[in-house]
């Protein structure tokens, strides 16, 4: 079954990279007591991942965080290091926080994998974006396959009004 607006955010470790390496987060972690802009992309690298997905949440961090986020996070179905590379790489600074979510722990949770076997990518994410607040999606934007509208940061910081 898939999140939807009012559920609360299932229970998963995601992993994300430190000064000393990779470590867990819990989603209580993430979004508890907080307000998050959450995007998913399919991988870390891909062409609109890279060229338009993350720089757009790069690009609009500061008036997310304006309008009261907390914290602005990507979660890819890659690992640490790889999600590690890809912030560097696009210069998120600490803009994004990056997430890998490796075993796809919360991605099943969600109800938004992606079967990418076809193109050698295996399980992977769909695309989408959410707002949680303390644990429980606000907003939720799933894009159909090949899209690239709905999960926008410009439609984030739209829903966050």
């Amino acid at each position: 079954m898939t999140i939807k607006v009012g559920d609360k955010v299932p229970d998963a470790t995601l992993m994300h990279m430190t000064e000393s390496g990779p470590a867990p987060i819990t989603t209580q972690e993430l979004f508890g007591g907080k307000k998050v802009a959450l995007f998913a992309v399919p991988g870390a690298f891909t062409p609109t991942c890279s060229a338009q997905h993350l720089p757009g949440f790069v690009d609009h961090a500061d008036a997310m965080k304006g309008k009261g986020v907390d914290t602005v996070a990507c979660v890819s179905v890659n690992d640490a290091f790889v999600m590690a590379a890809w912030g560097e790489d696009r210069g998120v600074g600490d803009k994004v926080l990056m997430l890998a979510d490796g075993n796809l722990d919360l991605t099943a949770k969600l109800g938004l994998e992606l079967d990418g076997s076809k193109f050698g990518l295996g399980q992977r994410s769909q695309r989408y974006s959410m707002i949680v607040d303390n644990g429980v999606v606000t907003n939720l934007n799933i894009e159909g396959p090949g899209q690239f509208e709905l999960s926008k940061a410009e439609v984030i910081v739209d829903q966050l009004g």
